[in-house]
This record gives C-alpha cells, structure tokens and sequence, in this order.
C-alpha cells in the first residue's frame, strides 16, 4: 500500500502546512455579530477569506458559499467523497499557559484554540489533497474539501450548504478521534427558565451568578455576588472547599458583598468527565450556605439535580444502549440577575432515546421551583453499519499506516459526519491520547499534524482513487 512518491510529496510540503496552520491559528474566528457577507462575525470571515486564498494557492479551485462555507475540489467523475471540516472555534476560556491565538511551538507542540477542533485537521486535509495532486495519482472520484463556519454554534453553515448547493453523500470529518467514529449521540439543547420572587430578608441574599458562554463548553469558573456576613460565608465556604475538594474564593466587594468564584476544569461538554463544572461546583457551595430567599427554591433543586453528577440521573434521565453508550450532560451556560433565573443544559443522548421524552422528564423534575423547559437547537444520532464501505476503507488504512487494530467507536461528539449520509468521523486524536478540544493550552504535536496529513492522503487516494 506504501506509495513512496505521496510520501515524499507529504514530506516537502510539510513546512508550508505547519506556516498555513500557524497563520489559520491567530485569527479568533470565535462566533461574533453579523455582518453583510460575514454571517457569523468579521473574525470568522477573516479565517474563511484565508481558507479561500490558500486554497487558491495551492492550486483548487475554492469557492465562497456566501460567507457560511467554502469549498475546494480536486479528482473527475460524478461521484463526491466529502472532507467536512470547521473554521469557528469555541471562546478561549481560562487558563492558558500560551496565548491561545499565539500559534506558540514549544517542546515539538503547536499551541492554539483550534489546533485540534478544527483548524489543525483541516490544514492536514487540505495539504493531503495537495499531496494527492502533486503526486499525480489519479481519481475516479472527486474530493470535496467543505470547510465551515458554525459548527461549533448552530450548524446555520451546513443547512446554508446544504440547500444551495447539496452536500456529498459519502465521506469523513477529521473532528474527532481515531481509528473511526461510525456513532454519534443525538445532541439536545435544553433552556431553562425560571421567574424568581423577591430576595426578601434572607441572610444570604442572591444579586448575580454567571457561569459559561457555550453549551457545549464546560464552564471553568463561576461567579456569584451575594449578600450577608462575609466572615461566616468565608468560614462555611473553607469548610465547603475542605470536605467536596471544590475551590471556593471569598472576595469582598462594596456595599457589604462578597463575591465567590468556584474554579473547574474547563473542556468538551461530550466528555464530562474530562473537565469540571464550576457551574455545579457553584450550585453546591451556594446550596452548603443556604444562600438565596426568592431564588433560594431554585437554586436548590438545580444543586440537587445537576450538582453531583454528569449522567442525567439528577434529572431522572440517565440511561444508555448498547449502540452508543450511556447518556451526558452538561450544565454549559448558568445566569440569574434580576430576579430570574436561566440556565442551557447540553445533552448528548444514546440512539435509541427520544429529545422529546428527555425534554418531558427534565420539566416534571424542576416544575416544583417554577422552571419551564424549552428545546433549543440540537442534532439527531449518526449511524454508519460497521459493514458500510467507507468504514471498511477507512479501517483498513488506518491499520496499514499505524500497524494498530482498528474498531469503529461511538462518542457524544458532534462532528460534520452527521451532516453526510455514509460518513464517519475519522481522526485526528490519536488512542492513548488526551482530548484537548475546547480545553486550555489546546495543541497538537508537528509529529501528529504530519502523521494526519500522511493518513488523510491514503483515506483520499483508498476512497477516490
């Protein structure tokens, strides 16, 4: 299978791929405020204007889809193999040790929001066409790189592409892991909403909390601005922080305040139990304190439901099959001001569930503190048959590559795969490997960008040629 001409094309092109990721690195293409011919912000439409003109350089033929996608091609025939990647990336959040838009190279690592969701697969993609091509190995099919600009938000990008021009019916997302994704769970999205009465006379009064930007981020700090006895809410909140391992600061703020900040550890909302919520970290310090008069009711039953555990059991949903595993949640943006309280569950449900049913039992459960439930944006579960072609294929060359056995997988991520009818997510963390996605000093080995681009050029040339 080894094609020692691909391979030294691979190899020449190496520098320009690690310079073209650097410079896709420092753009914050973060999802910002319309703009005519910049849908998702100015920021997103800069990554995608240098999408475009590298494509262009390197010899494709890209397009602009108005702003929402773009597109570069390469191969002949009437069949598409599809690459479906993405150009927004999630908030920086905290705690980085390198700037997150620095595209910093320390100890043979590549620094960055993006490195690897999605910006660093969707380099090593694009040069292993360029690899492809050069190497003139020819293609009974075409190859269709998409790279889009709101997967991590509300996929407005695919459902634009998807009715102006159609999307390819066969392919793989490099959003993932290896050695292939052929199940995703569904994605539900779940606003809460809760009208608070007054604080009255409570000891602690409740003014702010705020935890998380995304839902699909897990919230690294969360802040709270109460009322009361700053000495013996600094006392409750060392005795809370001693017996849950929960860090808890007590800050003082004009006008007799106290501000308490609750730090987690930020990362993918599909992966809970890689990070830690300080939103619910929050939720049990407050609930330890006997915070709250009005809102006391619904801060403690969120504590309760939503606090301890990251299955649903909380909320009376937890479950799992035995196609997709077991159910996760994840309590991704928290706020209440001005006496209401509001919070955005992200849900990553097994095949076989129902967002509906799920939707049901989590507004019986908080009803009692006056919550209405309502369904947000989210995705239906993705099956591939381990049977399919495209996932034979795309096995047999991860093996051949990597000397590794290779079995299909099922995750709680959401990639582009699902967007495709016969497509698989497929690369770019490698097994044993920490996911990094949507967690602080986000990076991606020069090692690894390179052995994705050497793979992502058989799976073209297996698939195509």
């Amino acid at each position: 299978m080894i094609n020692e001409r691909l391979d030294a094309t691979l190899k020449a092109l190496e520098q320009d791929m690690l310079d073209t990721l650097r410079a896709w690195l420092r753009v914050p293409s973060v999802k910002g405020d319309a703009a005519p011919g910049a849908p998702f912000g100015q920021d997103v439409r800069r990554s995608l204007d240098m999408a475009l003109a590298d494509g262009k350089r390197l010899g494709f033929a890209a397009r602009d889809i108005d702003g929402y996608a773009c597109d570069m091609e390469m191969g002949a025939g009437e069949e598409i193999i599809g690459i479906l990647a993405h150009l927004d990336v999630v908030p920086a959040g905290d705690g980085w040790r390198h700037a997150p838009f620095g595209a910093e190279i320390e100890g043979g690592k590549l620094y960055g929001r993006g490195v690897t969701d999605d910006k660093g697969p969707a380099v090593a993609a694009l040069f292993a066409m360029k690899a492809v091509l050069n190497a003139g190995i020819p293609l009974k099919k075409r190859v269709r790189l998409v790279l889009g600009c709101d997967e991590e938000s509300g996929w407005k990008d695919m459902d634009y592409y998807r009715q102006k021009i159609g999307l390819p019916a066969v392919g793989f997302s490099p959003d993932a892991c290896y050695p292939l994704i052929n199940t995703e769970k569904g994605i539900e999205h779940c606003y809460l909403r809760a009208q608070l009465p007054p604080e009255g006379t409570a000891a602690f009064p409740v003014y702010r909390v705020r935890a998380g930007q995304r839902p699909n981020v897990i919230p690294g700090t969360a802040q709270a601005e109460i009322g009361g006895d700053i000495a013996r809410i600094r006392a409750t909140m060392a005795d809370f922080s001693a017996q849950s391992g929960w860090p808890i600061t007590v800050d003082g703020l004009p006008g007799g305040r106290a501000l308490l900040t609750c730090t987690g550890v930020t990362g993918h909302a599909s992966m809970p139990e890689l990070g830690r919520n300080a939103a619910a970290g929050l939720l049990l310090a407050l609930d330890s304190l006997g915070a709250g008069g009005g809102s006391r009711p619904a801060l403690a039953l969120l504590a309760q439901a939503l606090g301890r555990d990251s299955d649903g059991s909380g909320l009376g949903i937890a479950g799992g099959d035995v196609v997709s595993g077991p159910l996760t949640l994840n309590l991704g943006i928290l706020d209440l001001a001005e006496g209401v309280c509001t919070a955005t569950l992200d849900i990553r449900y097994p095949v076989m569930f129902s967002p509906e049913q799920l939707t049901k039992f989590i507004a019986l459960r908080l009803a009692p503190a006056g919550f209405t439930v309502t369904h947000g944006d989210g995705q239906p579960p993705h099956h591939v048959p381990e049977s399919a072609p495209v996932v034979q294929t795309l096995l047999r060359v991860y093996s051949e590559l990597t000397g590794e056995p290779a079995k299909p997988l099922a995750i709680g991520g959401g990639t582009f795969a699902r967007a495709m009818g016969q497509a698989v997510a497929f690369g770019c963390t490698f097994p044993g490997q920490d996911e990094l996605a949507h967690q602080a000093d986000e990076y991606m080995s020069l090692v690894d960008l390179s052995r994705n681009a050497r793979i992502f050029a058989y799976a073209i040339v297996a698939l195509a040629g």
